[in-house]
């Protein structure tokens, strides 16, 4: 063997020891990079688990402070039952008379309860009439002024306002032609209620009157309402058993006398819708 095969033979060893340590180191790294993730991701769930144990403790305290609680309310609530039980123990020694007398009383609450909702449905009941009847009178009425004719409901009663102008020439209780217009509307709702009473009241200003029999603003004011009323019946066929008739005079103004505008608003034919009292006074009476 030459010089050139010995250098040749050297290197080459030389070469292949090279290159098998070099993956080997590469092996060894990859293995190191791996076992360090690993150890991270332990540490990782470690902390986890770390904290997981430490929620659950801090459940457990609170579940331990809401069982104390319980027990505390179940401790209370005997109490309450044995005191009850008691309480229940002495009203049995009450007398037989003495029971009775409770059972009446609360039957006598049940029934004054029963009579104030029947009061109360009534009362209702009568408010919806009346306003159906005011709905119906304003629509029979139409476009008339408002200070014409005025319609409304005070305290459970229905007023209807009627100025003089529409049914009276001045100082006079003879009806014009032109009140037939507003009476016979007015007439025409009443009729579909056959059961209504009303009352025909006459109004006046303040102002002196006299004038042949009539001596004095009382007078005309009764006259003009057996004028109305007379029509009402006469002509549209009203039951007179119905309809009464009143003179109020100048003493129930409705806007002081001291300027023309009060005065012509205190001249005034009004008719009321009564209250039927007989069906009131029938539910105070006690039931049989």
């Amino acid at each position: 063997m030459n010089c050139k095969q010995v250098l040749f033979t050297g290197l080459s060893s030389l070469l292949l020891f090279s290159c098998v340590s070099s993956k080997k180191y590469k092996g060894e790294v990859a293995k190191y990079n791996e076992l360090s993730g690993n150890y991270s991701k332990l540490q990782g769930d470690l902390k986890g688990c770390e904290d997981a144990k430490a929620e659950y403790a801090r459940n457990k305290a609170s579940l331990e402070g809401e069982i104390d609680n319980l027990k505390k309310q179940n401790e209370f609530l005997k109490e309450n039952n044995t005191q009850a039980l008691k309480q229940l123990q002495d009203l049995s020694v009450i007398s037989s008379s003495q029971a009775e007398s409770i059972k009446k009383s609360l039957e006598n609450i049940g029934a004054k309860d029963l009579y104030i909702q029947d009061l109360q449905a009534s009362m209702a009941r009568k408010d919806s009439l009346n306003m159906a009847l005011v709905m119906n009178l304003k629509g029979a009425i139409g476009n008339m002024a408002d200070e014409d004719i005025n319609i409304k409901v005070d305290k459970g009663v229905v007023y209807i306002d009627i100025s003089d102008k529409l049914l009276f020439n001045s100082g006079s209780y003879v009806i014009t032609p032109k009140a037939n217009e507003v009476l016979g509307k007015v007439a025409k709702v009443l009729t579909a209620q056959p059961d209504i009473e009303f009352m025909v009241e006459g109004h006046t200003d303040n102002q002196k009157f006299a004038k042949g029999v009539l001596l004095d603003n009382w007078d005309l004011s009764v006259h003009r309402a057996t004028a109305v009323v007379r029509v009402l019946q006469n002509q549209y066929g009203l039951n007179p058993a119905h309809i009464a008739a009143a003179g109020r005079g100048e003493y129930l103004p409705v806007a002081p006398n001291d300027t023309p505008a009060g005065r012509a608003a205190n001249r005034r034919t009004r008719i009321v819708i009564l209250p039927q009292l007989d069906q009131f006074f029938k539910l105070l009476e006690p039931k049989k």
